[in-house]
């Protein structure tokens, strides 16, 4: 077998559809675009239609396959008919991706029930349902793999962010369930935990003048990340070549998790 050939066998999607929530932000788009790229029919599926329609556009002229599908995680009303639509136009979803997350930084005290729920509501109550419907239409192929997205703060805690910790930590142990129910019927589980990864959104942070720099003193890298870095993990987790991987959160966090810069220390180099 040639090597081209070899390596389309393990990490080729020419053969999968991918449904992606959150499908237009800065790492759903990334990660929408990278899938599309290695071959998969990629349903692009958020609240906002026209941002998802403007990248269908941008994937189909670089030679890729996508569609549009509306999708507000947080209104149970529109998770099912969402995943019926795709399901139907394709016949199938081989993979799930769940990308739409929301935050907003307050201190523990602040925080209201109206910001709580807004919260919990995206990113862990819309992701446990979208996950929920799209694994019954697994079930019936016996076959899947589903991906959801972490955070850094899934296992390593930043000040103003309790809820969005408390929710991210849920996703991650909800992955483990999944991995745990789902094994016996052909269906894999893992997260994808981003960690200090600069996008529109987190810009206005590594623009701050005291937390950018407490940032790159405890990234071993020194620099943020980017979205187009998480796309290599992405591909595994949706290609044949991690078979055997599941109930696992990888963490792409440029070295942080791991102890950030080292302190000084003697050496000749």
């Amino acid at each position: 077998m040639e090597q081209k050939t070899y390596l389309q066998s393990l990490f080729g999607l020419d053969v999968k559809t991918i449904l992606v929530t959150g499908a237009a932000g800065g790492i759903g788009a990334a990660i929408s675009k990278g899938l599309a790229m290695a071959g998969a029919e990629v349903a692009l599926c958020g609240r906002t239609l026209a941002k998802c329609q403007a990248l269908e556009a941008e994937i189909q002229a670089a030679g890729g396959k996508a569609s549009s599908h509306y999708l507000d995680v947080a209104r149970m009303d529109t998770i099912q008919p969402c995943v019926d639509e795709v399901a139907q136009q394709y016949g199938k979803i081989d993979v799930l991706f769940n990308v739409a997350g929301v935050n907003k930084r307050e201190g523990l005290l602040d925080v209201e029930e109206a910001d709580y729920d807004r919260i919990m509501d995206t990113n862990m109550k819309g992701l446990y349902f979208v996950t929920q419907a799209v694994a019954r239409k697994m079930y019936e192929r016996k076959s899947g793999s589903i991906v959801n997205i972490g955070s850094h703060n899934d296992e390593g805690m930043l000040g103003g962010c309790s809820v969005y910790g408390a929710a991210k930590s849920g996703v991650v142990a909800f992955t483990r369930s999944l991995a745990v129910e789902l094994a016996q019927y052909g269906i894999r589980a893992n997260a994808i935990s981003p960690g200090h990864i600069l996008t529109e959104l987190t810009q206005v942070t590594w623009d701050h003048p005291t937390r950018a720099p407490w940032l790159r003193e405890r990234i071993a890298m020194k620099r943020p990340g980017y979205p187009e870095e998480l796309v290599g993990m992405a591909i595994l987790l949706a290609s044949d070549a991690s078979a055997y991987m599941t109930g696992q959160a990888y963490h792409i966090d440029g070295g942080c998790l791991c102890g950030g810069a080292p302190w000084e220390y003697d050496t000749k180099y």
